[in-house]
């Protein structure tokens, strides 16, 4: 059976992951990610924390490998992410221009 993940923050590392915890400009992924961090650095295991956050395992334990790995640049999402826009700046534009002329009656 494989070692559980563990991670060892040194105490600025704890403190900016407490900041990030309660920070309300951060997203709510990279608060819980945050919290993830904390929570194993305190000793808890992934299962456990699992049930406190209210994600499966292997978020949790993806959250600590990305933080071994990038450190906290992992905490983000990367870049391309989620669903692309779909209106072009071109549209928006005549949008805009639509509404800003005089009404037709």
């Amino acid at each position: 059976m494989a070692a559980p993940l563990q991670v060892t923050l040194t105490p600025e590392e704890e403190s900016t992951l407490q900041a990030l915890r309660i920070a309300n400009s951060v997203p709510y992924r990279v608060r819980d990610r945050a919290h993830m961090l904390l929570l194993n650095g305190s000793g808890w295991s992934a299962p456990v924390i699992a049930e406190i956050i209210g994600c499966h395992e292997h978020t949790v334990r993806a959250a600590i490998k990305r933080w071994k790995a990038l450190g906290l640049c992992g905490l983000w999402e990367q870049k391309g992410r989620g669903k692309k826009p779909t209106w072009e700046p071109s549209d928006m534009d005549y949008l805009e221009q639509c509404l800003n002329e005089e009404e037709r009656t």
